[in-house]
């Protein structure tokens, strides 16, 4: 049995650190998530874990965008439909924030650059969207993770052309 190394140990507290975050709905699970795949990253490839450190950020092939954004369309106008039964508030625009949430987290999971643009459209249309609904704290942190978005955008592309290089 080897003694983990100083990387690995760190890369542990912290993955264990973003996954309690991320339980508690906490924000910094995004953060601590992102150097959680960093470390881990290093620690994989010095393991010759390859597979698992190959987990890299990519571009969307644009093939795909036709449709995930008519899976927006259609998540936003049935999730307002529905919504709309129970007196929601601004209830296309609530879809519209939640449906393009989701295809933003699922192309987070896929390590797809692009995700972030979504959830910089996701943060500006909250922005709004919250202050109309007078939850003004809510609508300030969305205000906080429109810059976060944008961070992690060139944080990713950054990443992206340093792995095409």
């Amino acid at each position: 049995m080897t003694w983990p190394s100083s990387l690995e140990l760190i890369a542990f507290v912290v993955t264990a650190a973003n996954v309690w975050l991320t339980v508690k709905e906490n924000i910094w699970c995004w953060p601590t998530g992102i150097v959680s795949v960093v470390l881990y990253a290093i620690v994989f490839y010095d393991a010759k874990f390859y597979s698992s450190a190959a987990l890299h950020v990519t571009a969307t092939p644009k093939r795909w965008w036709p449709p995930l954004l008519l899976l927006c369309i259609v998540l936003t106008y049935a999730i307002g439909r529905f919504t709309t039964m129970f007196g929601a508030s601004l209830p296309y625009w609530d879809a519209g924030i939640a449906a393009v949430s989701i295809v933003a987290q699922w192309m987070m999971a896929k390590k797809l650059l692009e995700n972030w643009t979504l959830w910089i459209i996701v943060n500006i249309v909250s922005i709004g969207a919250y202050a109309a609904g007078r939850i003004y704290l809510t609508s300030l942190l969305y205000a906080i993770l429109l810059v976060m978005a944008w961070r992690g955008y060139v944080e990713w592309k950054r990443s992206l052309r340093s792995a095409s290089v």
